[in-house]
């Protein structure tokens, strides 16, 4: 016996499906939703671009025709994620929402003095002078003939969460903590290019300077970073974005933001610190006896916890606490969590993988059962440095700081599980 399809035409007087409502496929709204389809193909072919036409979410997504491909890809209209903007200087990333290590280039943070320079590769020039023996200015296809390094590694503005040295007003894990990233850089090793350049035995620090409008400069003790640090050209895959400074920019792991010169144009070596505006009247550590600490450029061992945290809620029953930790002398260790305040405190499980000088993901199974609670995380990384509390950091450098914080953070689950912010 010969089984009929439900999409043959009906036989003799049987009554057709789609008239009784029951047809798993109404012929009429196939036709309609192939048209609406070819439409929506015809405008992006005009336009160039996916996003043209309004996003309709498709009941069953197999009865009609996808979109076609685009020149530039593009995420879900669904997801929603972006920077939180900071005044006209600084966009927050959203750690609330990032999965795995990784940040977005279009999500990772923005820090800047005076705006984004709009700079054509084919202009750009980086000159290496001082204490060599041969100065040099490079093109960018210069640049790039040299062997290419890629490698992992957070960025963190110095004023990251600065905000909770004295009164705390960030409501979400993105408004404390939201000046640091992780991505994949490549571009030529700094060795490399000072090798090409012949440097001077006499050689012990080195200028850094931007194309900004802010002309970003800054002093730099080439012992320290020598071995690691890199003249970038490209950022996750691709070349810099403008924000993160297109065409070219020094990434210097571990190390605070702002040393990791944007629109990077000028290197030059000498016998001394250069004593420039941004390491003088900024970029110094405000001591309790009225000193200032100069040249703190490491970031310290810090960690966070993205979920549950400000500004999101819950229910009771399983949870998974996770979040992220770093630390700009290496790899991380251990990451503690705590769900009563600081009294005990769990060891969480740190997701691979674990890198030196890069966001590494933990997490710690947990059951809430409705109490109000304060949950806190702690790290430490592999020189046995532990993360420390408010009272504790606020005891050895008082309150007239503003960069370099690195307390523990708490966040507070009231019974109706709502989570907010709480001072540590």
């Amino acid at each position: 016996m010969t089984r009929r399809l439900e999409t043959d035409e009906p036989a003799g007087d049987e009554t057709r499906p789609e008239e009784e409502g029951t047809s798993l496929l109404n012929r009429r709204s196939l036709l309609a939703g192939a048209a609406s389809m070819m439409g929506t193909i015809m405008l992006q072919s005009v336009t160039g671009s996916a996003e043209a036409a309004t996003p309709v979410a498709q009941d069953d997504p197999t009865r009609v025709p996808g979109k076609i491909p685009s020149p530039y890809g593009q995420r879900s209209a669904f997801e929603t994620a972006t920077r939180k903007l900071r005044a006209q200087s600084a966009s927050l990333t959203p750690l609330q929402d990032s999965h795995g290590i990784l940040t977005p280039s279009a999500l990772h943070f923005e820090r800047h003095h005076n705006g984004v320079p709009t700079i054509n590769p084919a202009h750009h020039r980086l000159l290496v002078h001082g204490l060599v023996d041969q100065p040099w200015t490079f093109t960018l296809d210069d640049l790039k003939r040299f062997p290419a390094v890629s490698r992992l590694a957070f960025i963190e503005c110095s004023g990251n969460s600065a905000i909770e040295w004295r009164r705390p007003t960030g409501k979400t894990v993105q408004e404390t903590h939201g000046l640091t990233s992780t991505s994949e850089w490549t571009g030529v090793a700094l060795k490399t290019l000072l090798r090409e350049v012949g440097m001077s035995p006499e050689a012990s620090w080195m200028l850094a300077e931007g194309s900004d409008a802010a002309a970003m400069t800054r002093s730099l003790p080439l012992d320290s970073v020598l071995e690691e640090a890199l003249v970038c050209y490209a950022q996750n895959g691709e070349p810099l974005r403008p924000e993160q400074g297109y065409p070219l920019r020094l990434v210097i792991p571990g190390w605070e933001g702002n040393t990791c010169i944007k629109w990077l144009r000028r290197l030059k070596l000498g016998r001394a610190p250069f004593m420039t505006r941004e390491e003088t009247s900024h970029y110094t550590d405000l001591m309790p006896d009225g000193t200032a600490r100069q040249f703190t450029m490491i970031m310290d061992a810090k960690s966070v916890i993205t979920a549950p945290s400000g500004g999101q809620r819950i229910q009771q029953g399983f949870i998974e606490i996770r979040g992220l930790a770093w630390s700009g002398r290496g790899r991380i260790t251990e990451v503690e969590v705590s769900v009563d305040g600081g009294r005990s405190w769990q060891r969480a499980v740190l997701q691979d993988p674990v890198l030196p000088k890069c966001h590494t993901r933990f997490y710690l199974p947990w059951r809430w059962n409705g109490e109000d609670v304060i949950l806190q995380s702690r790290c430490q990384d592999e020189t046995g440095y532990r993360q420390p509390d408010h009272a504790a950091l606020v005891a050895v450098r008082g309150t007239n700081s503003f960069y370099h914080y690195n307390a523990i953070q708490s966040w507070q689950i009231a019974a109706d599980g709502r989570v907010s912010h709480v001072q540590s």
